[in-house]
Formats: structure tokens, sequence, C-alpha cells
């Protein structure tokens, strides 16, 4: 019995300095953080609005339209990568199937970029 708990001693060194880590580093920006921010730092930020106004403000929802659109295409960009992996084993059938699915990729592209949806005025 005392071989199989010491067979587990690595993993629970392990789990211990990884918790160590975490709450080190869960803890260090409370201790290190600098107190009163400028007002560069409290200004707009990507979105467009400011941080510290009301959450119910109307804002422009074309920012959100281009993020989505991102991620869409991020996302299908992403299955080219298993793809080229495998590409020697797959054969005319892969080559044929990821070519049909560039198509479509392109396709949309080609309509959102004609539907001025990456435009922003």
């Amino acid at each position: 019995m005392q071989q199989l708990l010491a067979s587990y001693m690595p993993l629970v060194i392990f789990i211990g300095v990884s918790g160590l880590i975490g709450l080190a580093l869960l803890v260090a920006p409370f201790i290190v953080a600098y107190k009163s921010p400028d007002p560069e730092k409290l200004s707009a930020y990507e979105c467009g609005f400011n941080a510290f106004d009301d959450a119910r403000m109307k804002f422009d929802i074309r920012y959100y339209l281009v993020s989505i659109l991102f991620i869409i295409f991020d996302l299908e960009v992403a299955f080219l990568f298993p793809w080229a992996v495998a590409y020697g084993k797959l054969g005319a059938t892969g080559f044929w199937s990821m070519f049909v699915f560039l198509a479509v990729l392109t396709v949309g592209f080609a309509y959102e970029w004609k539907k001025g949806a990456l435009e922003w005025d």
C-alpha cells in the first residue's frame, strides 16, 4: 500500500505547486497594483463607449456584428490546420471536400463584404 501511495506523490506535489502558483497569481495584483488609475485608463476602450456609464445605454450594433463575423471566420479557418496536417493521407476526396469548404467560406466572405458588414462608417 505504501508503494501505491508513493507513486502518487509526484501528482500531489504537482497539484500543490500549481495551487500555490495560482493563488500567488490571484493575490499578487492586489498587492502590487497601482491604486489610482489615470484618465487614459478610464477612457473608452475598444468598444467605443465609456467604461463607467450606464449599462443600459444604446450603442452601435455594428461592433457586435464585426466581432461575430470575426469569430465565425476565425473558427472556420481553424479547420484548415488539421486538414493541412493530414493532407497527405486524405487523397483527392480530402482535397475536394476542403475545396468546397473554402468555396463556401469565400462566398460568405464576399457576401458580407458586398453587404457592407465589414465597413465602419
